[in-house]
């Protein structure tokens, strides 16, 4: 739907068989992890997947985040402004509720106010490894960026489609 965006940084993006998109959503690959989206799922607006795995029947609410690596098993829920962190996954139909994060393989899910314990589970996943390439004990924002920066300078010349 409109302002919808899918943006192949590098690995593709599969999208299956009566898939929604809404509106201002952003679905992208990057150079390290494509994005699969089965058939039969709905991608609320302003959601966020990132190079995921969607199975079939799957539901990203409004405002939702899936992130790099993480795998939503068939007709799972993950609702509004709701968190499937990296290398997690969700087992068939679970459902991440309204606000809560989901981490781990298999998922556990908390909702916010337990950050203790969602860190000591996300905390060895070393999201800048998995992100960006870059080892959480080597990385600053200033490594961060100019790595980052570098990779997206091919696109320097793309050109939009209409």
């Amino acid at each position: 739907m409109f302002g919808a965006r899918l943006i192949a940084t590098g690995k593709p993006i599969a999208i299956g068989e009566c898939v929604i998109v809404m509106e201002n959503s952003v679905v992208r690959s990057t150079g390290d992890h494509a994005v699969c989206i089965g058939d039969h799922c709905l991608v609320g607006p302003h959601a966020h997947l990132v190079g995921c795995i969607l199975e079939d029947e799957c539901f990203v609410a409004t405002g939702a985040s899936v992130f790099h690596g993480a795998c939503l098993e068939k007709g799972c829920e993950v609702r509004v402004n709701g968190v499937v962190h990296l290398k997690s996954r969700l087992i068939a139909g679970a459902i991440v509720p309204i606000g809560w994060v989901a981490v781990g393989n298999p998922a556990r899910i908390f909702p916010t106010e337990q950050h203790a314990e969602i860190w000591k589970i996300q905390e060895p996943l070393d999201f800048p490894a998995m992100a960006y390439g870059i080892r959480r004990d080597e990385a600053d924002m200033r490594t961060i960026t100019e790595k980052v920066a570098a990779r997206l300078s091919s696109h320097r010349d793309d050109k939009i489609i209409s």
